[in-house]
């Protein structure tokens, strides 16, 4: 009998302690549940932050990127223009070289084309065409010509005036001039060309100044070439500064909190369980063995189910921090916008700048655009007046070779006239004189007063006294040139 309320006086204090480590583990079961209901209303409120902080960076991104379209269609704008003005610059430029090769090749024609020396020396110290760019005067050339005056004025006036002086002219024997020296016309290396006569210094200022300002204009243009390039970096730069968009799910992670919440409050409901368990049992003075071999086994578990609420709890810290860093990101990247927004609000000034700028150059390009644009229509008239001014001298060479024939034609009537009066001369002659013979000396000198007159003498010479007109000669096979390469227009000289 004594030994049985001894083992049960023993087996009471298992059953106090196991009490005590239950309650225990409740204590520390409820306080791991109050963080985790306290860490699950903060998350909600820091998950509506970020909500909120989310909304204004994707509004103010928006407003961003909407900017950046309207600058990026202005850059365009920008390209377009200078794109569109570089084409007219191209064009200009075929044009000038279209233009000047034909105006080359009519300077070459000029100076393939020879002129006989009788038509510019008519004496030691004149020119029928004013003074050519010989040897002596290169240096005193064109000192009365003003490089104001437009370059299709430089022809040196080839005018025919036969009336002003004396050409001795012995047919097929060359020209004798006034220094007395008759020069070989078969020798033709030391004569002029058209092109002698013409003021190529004046041709070559008026090209060099057209380079200029052709030069002038790149340079102008490209004051603002770098503008596209950085509009372009800058909106670039802008738009890669942009945040990112959150990539995290908000309520994924809320919903995981309440699903790890509710796993910690079965948990908590089960220690509550087994306390009450463990205290009726202490009230009842339960003492059976198999009881309390149950209950200690049940507090042994204590330790793992506090151990997976601990874990529960850091499931829900983590998730909080994950709410909680996307918080602090979403606010920085909030604040980055701020800065974002003063570069905006640079670059638009910069781009007012740019395009006040921009339509500044445009309007001094097309105005140096359209002066060059004059400068082609200038070799323009230098290609219609040297063009001309080889039509008429060919004209020239045929008109004076019309009036050589014309010339040697009234000269061989006035000739043929000068010897049939002459010999008519010469019988009148013979014949008073053997009528004087025969019967002048019957009759008294005061009655035939005029028997022993000689026959009038005739002489036919240029009326009113004018001086015979001098002519160039001009040697057939230039005339034969001509009709070669002008044959439509000297039709009516040939």
């Amino acid at each position: 009998m004594s030994g049985s309320p001894s083992s049960g006086i023993l087996e009471r204090p298992n059953l106090v302690s196991l009490v005590l480590q239950s309650k225990k583990a409740l204590q520390r079961g409820e306080a791991l549940c109050h963080r985790a209901i306290t860490l699950e209303n903060a998350s909600a409120q820091t998950a509506l932050d970020v909500l909120a902080l989310n909304a204004k960076v994707k509004w103010i991104s928006d407003a961003v990127l909407e900017q950046l379209k309207l600058a990026a269609s202005v850059a365009k704008s920008i390209e377009e223009k200078r794109s569109r003005f570089e084409k007219q610059t191209q064009t200009w430029d075929a044009l000038r070289t279209d233009r000047t090769n034909i105006l080359d090749g009519v300077l070459d024609s000029l100076g393939a084309q020879p002129v006989p020396p009788d038509f510019h020396e008519t004496s030691s110290d004149s020119s029928l065409f004013g003074s050519p760019h010989s040897d002596s005067d290169e240096g005193h050339e064109n000192e009365n010509t003003s490089p104001h005056n437009s370059p299709s004025l430089t022809i040196r006036h080839p005018i025919m005036n036969g009336s002003n002086g004396r050409i001795g002219l012995d047919k097929g024997k060359g020209a004798v001039h006034g220094n007395g020296k008759v020069k070989d016309r078969k020798d033709r290396s030391r004569w002029k060309n058209l092109r002698d006569f013409v003021d190529e210094r004046a041709i070559n200022e008026a090209l060099e100044t057209m380079e200029t300002e052709r030069a002038l204009l790149d340079d102008v243009f490209e004051t603002t070439a770098d503008y596209p390039v950085t509009l372009h970096d800058s909106l670039n730069a802008i738009r890669d500064g942009l945040p990112p968009p959150q990539t995290i799910n908000i309520e994924e992670v809320l919903n995981y909190q309440g699903r790890v919440s509710s796993s910690m409050a079965g948990q908590l409901e089960s220690l509550t369980d087994h306390l009450s368990s463990i205290e009726h049992a202490v009230e009842e003075d339960i003492t059976e063995d198999d009881f309390l071999g149950d209950m200690t086994r049940d507090v042994e578990e204590l330790p793992v189910i506090l151990s997976e609420l601990e874990e529960s709890m850091g499931h829900i810290e983590s998730s909080h921090e994950q709410l909680v860093a996307a918080k602090a990101l979403a606010q920085q990247h909030l604040d980055t916008h701020h800065i974002t927004l003063d570069d905006l609000e640079e670059l638009s000034d910069i781009m007012s700048e740019m395009l006040r700028k921009q339509q500044e150059i445009e309007e001094d390009c097309t105005e140096r655009l359209n002066m060059l644009h004059h400068h082609l229509v200038v070799i323009d008239d230098l290609v219609n007046t040297y063009t001309l001014y080889q039509m008429s001298f060919n004209k020239v060479l045929v008109e004076v070779a019309r009036r050589r024939e014309y010339k040697e034609a009234a000269e061989d009537i006035v000739s043929g006239m000068m010897a049939q009066l002459q010999a008519m001369t010469d019988e009148e002659r013979r014949v008073r004189e053997d009528f004087n013979a025969q019967y002048g000396a019957h009759i008294p000198e005061d009655i035939a007063l005029y028997l022993h007159n000689p026959p009038t003498k005739w002489e036919v010479v240029p009326s009113g006294g004018e001086e015979t007109e001098v002519l160039p000669e001009v040697d057939h096979d230039l005339i034969v040139q001509v009709r070669s390469i002008f044959p439509c227009a000297l039709r009516t000289y040939m």
